[in-house]
């Protein structure tokens, strides 16, 4: 009966959706020579034989199955994967790091007009869907069409199964879609099968054998040779609320820390300019890499305000603390600047990664910090004291190594999914 009412009140807000899209679109969050995907009309034609459809929200779902793309297409030579996300970072991101015979779209708005369309011209003989992403008239649809389906690199949080819970006859049904679901966790499990999810496997998170991002080797050997000599530290995908942190201990350590460098990465490049002008009436001297600048002697702040280019910076900096965990938005993932080499902190907030975390936090392989009062300490510990950031990141190096095989015994545990959509690995 849920299913049925949600069916019938998306079917009456198509008007109120495209307001919304144009809203988002005003505001750059939309792409608008591809609007027409994201109301199920295709930018491109089927391509033939066998097609898997994965889909993730956004950035960092999207990198943490593209190891398992990889993985695919490399072991079916007649396999196409349709990508989908949400975002335009990520449809930009996707277009520079999708291997051949993969491609992107941006997945439709949850109208049934629109996801009838897409299914109707994408025909996909499988269905991965990642971490908890959860659009009734998507997954009812492909439920309803009997396609192959799986959710990979699965989460449920305590906070979103207390909610769940409250709407078992919604969230059940929706879950039986998937043949396959792959938990990231034990904790995972648990609550993902006690809301109705069918076959889970706890296997571990595909963000441990995702390869670390890639980085220009020129533009690399200029960042370095702008920074020669001078300490660095990264404040990395940082949120609003965090650029504030970034100055506070830049202004904390600068005594001590001569010609100290800070870097500021923020989750969304848009707001460099943004950024900029608040760092600068902090008196601050900044550049931002968005106007194509690299750090000047003088610069107190460098703002990494471009897309696809973290692993630059992660190769920069021997510090790194992660943004999102200093504001209650749930951390953003400590694996990438751990499989670099980095010495990882964070804040109090880093629920979205927290079997990572307990992970790295018992190999003593991350840094967690109480609050922002207690950042500057943490920061300056790990630049002046090589011992104690060597002992970091060598801890981070066991934990990464030591779950490198996640994706192994996920394609093990796809295998009946995999082989119903006729997805199998070469002979």
């Amino acid at each position: 009966m849920l299913q049925s009412l949600y069916r019938g009140l998306t079917t009456l807000a198509g008007p109120a959706v495209r307001l919304y899209l144009d809203r988002r679109l005003a505001a750059g969050k939309e792409d608008s020579a591809r609007r027409g995907e994201r109301f199920g009309t295709p930018a491109r034609p089927r391509p033939p034989g066998r097609l898997a459809w994965i889909h993730a929200a956004s950035v960092g779902e999207a990198n943490s199955v593209l190891v398992l793309i990889d993985r695919l297409l490399d072991e079916t030579p007649d396999l196409t994967v349709l990508m989908t996300t949400g975002t335009v970072t990520s449809a930009e991101l996707m277009a520079r790091r999708l291997p051949e015979r993969a491609f992107h779209q941006y997945v439709p708005v949850d109208l049934p007009s629109a996801v009838d369309r897409f299914l109707d011209h994408w025909q996909p003989d499988l269905v991965l869907w990642t971490e908890s992403e959860i659009w009734p008239n998507l997954l009812a649809a492909v439920r309803a069409r009997g396609i192959p389906a799986a959710l990979v690199n699965a989460r449920m949080s305590e906070r979103s199964f207390s909610r769940w819970r409250c709407a078992s006859g919604l969230i059940t049904p929706l879950l039986s879609t998937f043949q396959v679901t792959l938990a990231q966790s034990n904790g995972d499990a648990d609550r993902l099968r006690r809301l109705g999810a069918r076959g889970v496997v706890s296997v571990g998170n595909l963000k441990f054998s995702a390869e670390p991002p890639p980085a220009d080797p020129m533009a690399l050997e200029a960042l370095r040779a702008a920074c020669a000599g001078r300490p660095v530290w990264l404040l990395a995908s940082s949120h609003p609320g965090e650029d504030e942190l970034a100055a506070a201990v830049h202004e904390a350590l600068t005594p001590r820390l001569p010609g100290l460098l800070t870097l500021l990465l923020p989750r969304h490049a848009h707001r460099g300019a943004d950024i900029a002008a608040l760092l600068r009436g902090r008196g601050l001297t900044v550049s931002r890499r968005g106007e194509g600048a690299l750090p000047a002697a003088t610069d107190a702040v460098h703002i990494a305000d471009t897309m696809g280019e973290v692993g630059l910076f992660y190769r920069l900096a021997p510090v790194v603390c992660m943004g999102g965990s200093f504001v209650p938005h749930g951390g953003q993932n400590p694996v990438e600047p751990a499989l670099l080499g980095c010495a990882v902190l964070y804040g109090p907030h880093m629920w979205n990664f927290a079997e990572i975390t307990r992970q790295l936090e018992a190999a003593g392989g991350a840094l967690p910090v109480a609050g922002a009062e207690a950042l500057p300490d943490a920061v300056g510990r790990l630049l002046t004291d090589e011992a104690a950031r060597a002992g970091v990141a060598a801890g981070a190096t066991a934990v990464t190594e030591g779950n490198r095989r996640i994706v192994d015994r996920a394609l093990a545990a796809l295998a009946p999914v995999l082989d119903a959509g006729s997805v199998r690995p070469a002979a």
